[in-house]
């Protein structure tokens, strides 16, 4: 049976199945009996390495040697060797990310740095459909620093870039799943005099990235997704090594000196992104996220988003075919891993998918997401899920009262 394009069958799915190149890391996840975890684009599955280094940093580093872990266990230095990881995966040096604070936090130094320099516009771009946080933040810093806050419409961030300035943009939108144009962003950028600030969170650990060979100089993302450090993990900053020593953080902390048990009461930068560290790493999430990394050692990334582009492919066929409308891009190397589809009843659905087993997340106003992480889905599994899914539908299951019941999180 030929393994081209995209299963259209489960005999499909389960010869797309012995020919994947990436079935073997599913062992590498602890996944519970019974579910289909389709969430990873919001909080990805638990890397077994990842909790047992967990109870080793909590049970044995903490519990035993307690402050020599600083030295012992080298938690001093995981910002920098927790970023090294990630950096293969962004197609950048092992010196050009750091692992620290929050994407939010992080989103807010960039950018107060880049303004800082004087090389750009005073002006801070921001689209109305971005994920809330970047819009929050870049308001408010444009606020407090009187900067231009330019509040774009959705698309509208490449536009205003010719303008200058400094712009905050996802590469892979959260709703949909659609990817950005980045060369043509860049292009504007160094043709305005602007910068980019790209958020990665629904890239990294699921498409090939090249950020160094694609131009791009400025990037955070968070870890906790794609990435599988667990709920809450830290996030990361990119900037090429060229640009390092030009940024001033607005929130030096004593870590992110230059010496910093001298304790000396003025702030000096230490050499490269160091400088970006704020406060106290948090170990026991950065000791768990260093150790959920290695399960892309030896991963190709290119593998990666091929498996993604053909599971998307798949459910997008599956939802036409049932007559629902999706806002993700019908090409797979147009789309993260993730797609949408829409329907008037999505929360009520998607909880009737749960109660199956299948997990899926809601957005408003009608909106579930299906989530394709390559490393520990299989093929049958989803399409499996996806019979369910028309299942539900078919039956209305999802009209049970119990479904329209409302959670905190969706």
């Amino acid at each position: 049976m030929s393994t081209t394009g995209f299963p259209k069958s489960l005999e499909d799915a389960q010869a797309f199945d012995a020919a994947d190149p990436l079935a073997a890391h599913r062992k590498a996840f602890s996944m519970p009996e019974g579910v289909t975890y389709l969430v990873g684009h919001s909080l990805g599955a638990a890397p077994v390495k990842a909790l047992k280094q967990a109870n080793t940093t909590a049970g044995t580093d903490w519990a035993c040697d307690i402050v020599g872990s600083w030295n012992t266990a080298d938690w001093i230095n995981l910002p920098q060797t927790t970023g090294a990881k990630i950096a293969p995966l962004l197609g950048v040096a092992p010196d050009e990310v750091i692992v620290c604070d929050s994407v939010s936090l992080n989103l807010f130094k960039l950018a107060s740095a880049l303004l800082e320099t004087g090389r750009h516009k005073r002006r801070l771009i921001v689209e109305r459909e971005e994920f809330p946080t970047d819009q929050y933040m870049i308001a408010k810093l444009a606020g407090l620093v009187g900067a231009e806050h330019v509040h774009t419409d959705a698309g509208g961030g490449l536009a205003s870039l010719k303008d200058g300035g400094v712009l905050v943009k996802s590469l892979v939108d959260f709703r949909t799943g659609h990817i950005a144009d980045l060369g043509a962003h860049e292009e504007a950028a160094r043709a305005s005099g602007g910068a980019i600030i790209w958020d990665l969170s629904h890239a990294t650990g699921v498409l090939d990235l090249r950020l160094a060979d694609w131009g791009a100089s400025y990037a955070v993302g968070c870890t906790y997704k794609y990435l599988n450090g667990g709920p809450g993990a830290p996030g990361f900053i990119y900037v090429s090594r060229d640009k390092q020593n030009e940024l001033s953080t607005p929130l030096p902390g004593w870590l992110g000196h230059a010496n910093a048990f001298a304790f000396e009461d003025a702030y000096t930068p230490a050499d490269g992104l160091k400088r970006f560290i704020s406060g106290t790493p948090p170990i026991l999430s950065l000791a768990t996220l260093n150790a959920a990394l290695d399960v892309f050692e030896g991963v190709n990334q290119a593998h990666l988003q091929a498996k993604a582009n053909r599971l998307g492919d798949m459910c997008l066929h599956v939802f036409e075919k049932l007559g629902l409308a999706s806002t993700s891009p019908p090409v797979g190397s147009s789309r993260g891993g993730h797609v949408s589809v829409c329907h008037p009843e999505g929360y009520a659905i998607s909880r009737a998918l749960a109660d199956q087993g299948i997990k899926t997340d809601y957005r408003p106003p009608d909106t579930i997401r299906f989530g394709l992480s390559p490393l520990y889905l299989s093929y049958s599994e989803v399409w499996s899920a996806l019979d369910t899914f028309r299942d539900i539908l078919a039956r209305e299951t999802w009209r049970d009262p119990k479904y329209q019941v409302r959670s905190t999180v969706t």
